[in-house]
């Protein structure tokens, strides 16, 4: 692994990152922001969300969903950047969303952390809803402990979900519908607590971790094959840049739930070149 680089700085609350279309685009949850940054550190606001939190992905046809948890709705970016309902969540859960990931086929999948942990509320587990390219929304998976990071093998045939307060990367085989069927423990992580994910070329997962203050890259069963080591805790990771190689990392420092709300704009968006380049989805 080469050195950290660092690309920006000065970010509030970055998660959700994706590489698309040349630059890097992430969700700045404090600053309610969608913000563009190219390999120069030139960054752009794409589009005020008022929502804490949100996430992002990309329909095949280039469609940009935005998942606003604050009214449990997922909307779509026209081309004039204003944002339309594209499908309602509410009827699965109002106790907020985290994550959406986009396969190949067009089937996006949300999940949701089961309780409002800024409330403060006792732990609940989490869900994953199907969207369809038809309009079709439905529950496709349940009692997952805090699910986080999403991402899709590249043959369409495998989600892995990140299960923060389990310590584990959970898999699930995608049927034809869209179903999710063969749930098993993809890696037992021990101690981690794995945020944001992303899948290289080789079939290695690389998953954030918050409180290790660390960016790992893993095998299926779990054996670490790289490890960067972080000043401040790492929420999510994407794979992109001209080549797939680059490796970015968003983070911030924490101090436990009560920082949440902190807005000393500690975040940092940080690279680093990677064994691997980016395969799957997103």
């Amino acid at each position: 692994m080469s050195e950290l680089q660092t690309l920006m700085t000065g970010i509030s609350f970055g998660e959700s990152p994706r590489w698309h279309d040349g630059r890097l685009w992430f969700a700045d949850w404090g600053a309610e922001e969608l913000i563009a940054v190219g390999l120069d550190g030139d960054a752009e606001v794409i589009v005020p969300v008022h929502s804490f939190p949100f996430c992002i992905d990309w329909l095949p046809d280039g469609t940009l969903l935005v998942v606003s948890s604050r009214d449990c709705s997922v909307l779509a970016m026209d081309g004039d950047r204003s944002l339309a309902p594209y499908a309602d969540l509410s009827p699965f859960s109002d106790k907020g969303w985290n994550e959406i990931v986009v396969d190949g086929r067009g089937n996006a999948y949300v999940n949701g952390g089961g309780f409002d942990l800024m409330a403060g509320e006792a732990f609940a587990p989490g869900i994953v809803v199907l969207l369809t390219p038809d309009g079709g929304a439905r529950q496709v998976a349940d009692e997952i402990a805090f699910p986080n990071g999403m991402a899709v093998m590249p043959d369409n045939r495998t989600l892995i979900v990140a299960e923060s307060y389990a310590g584990r990367l959970t898999a699930f085989t995608i049927g034809e519908e869209g179903s999710l069927g063969d749930r098993r423990v993809w890696a037992d992580l021990g101690d981690a607590a794995p945020d944001g994910i992303c899948i290289d070329a080789s079939g290695a997962v690389w998953y954030a971790d918050v409180p290790h203050r660390c960016c790992v890259r893993v095998a299926e069963g779990g054996a670490v094959l790289d490890r960067i080591e972080l000043d401040r805790g790492c929420f999510s990771c994407a794979l992109g840049g001209r080549d797939d190689r680059t490796l970015f990392m968003v983070t911030r420092e924490w101090n436990g739930s009560a920082s949440i709300a902190e807005d000393r704009r500690s975040g940092q968006l940080v690279t680093a070149n990677a064994p691997e380049p980016g395969a799957g989805w997103p």
